[in-house]
């Protein structure tokens, strides 16, 4: 794919929607941070219904912590993975406390030394929490890039890599948010609503059905 159609890509996809942003529901960098952890193999709707319930009672390292482990799987428990994903957010809480005074890091690789972070996750927060121009490539990312000529990789790195490279810089900030959008909504994985793509013209995927 040429540079002129990447950024007509990303020119329609902005026009359409000027300011998006994650699904997930939150107030703070934490508030992200524990629903993005809480959001792995899971999804948004799930974790907010979770959250909706267990933020006025505890938003805090400190005040989740002080609930604990099996406090905190009450309200988590219809969130696929919940125990394993209990016991992550209860450790994570421990290191912010004990090793950032509370507050959220903002450096790449103190957030991927946090338990339940990997790279996926550490990029949505320094995107979405701390306006840093990173671009995590979930199955939605993945899937298109590559359907449609955008940045094809046989691994989320490659894509990653690539997606860093080739889309214009101006776009790099909610490129993420719109990618993930068009995936969940118009590009989806078993049949591509491509009637409704606005970026039908300009994809490569051989495969479309107008």
């Amino acid at each position: 794919m040429n540079p002129a159609k990447r950024r007509e890509i990303f020119l329609r996809l902005q026009a359409a929607n000027p300011h998006p942003t994650t699904e997930l529901e939150y107030r703070s960098p934490f508030e992200l941070l524990v629903a993005v952890v809480l959001s792995a193999q899971a999804t948004d709707i799930s974790v907010n219904a979770a959250t909706r319930q267990l933020y006025p009672v505890a938003n805090t390292p400190q005040q989740l912590l002080a609930l604990g482990e099996e406090g905190l799987r009450e309200y988590i428990q219809r969130i696929g993975l919940y125990k394993t994903k209990a016991k992550h957010v209860i450790q994570l809480c421990r290191m912010l406390i004990e090793q950032h005074a509370g507050a959220v890091p903002q450096t790449r690789e103190a957030l991927e030394a946090l338990p339940g972070v990997g790279r996926k996750t550490a990029n949505v927060i320094l995107n979405t929490a701390f306006g840093q121009p990173t671009i995590a490539v979930d199955t939605h990312i993945f899937r298109i890039s590559n359907r449609i000529g955008l940045a094809p990789g046989k691994d989320v790195i490659e894509v990653e890599k690539k997606l860093m490279k080739f889309v214009p810089a101006e776009f790099k900030l909610d490129a993420h948010h719109w990618l993930i959008l068009h995936g969940r909504y118009v590009c989806q994985a078993r049949k591509p609503r491509c009637g409704a793509c606005i970026i039908h013209d300009l994809c490569e995927y051989k495969e479309k059905v107008i």
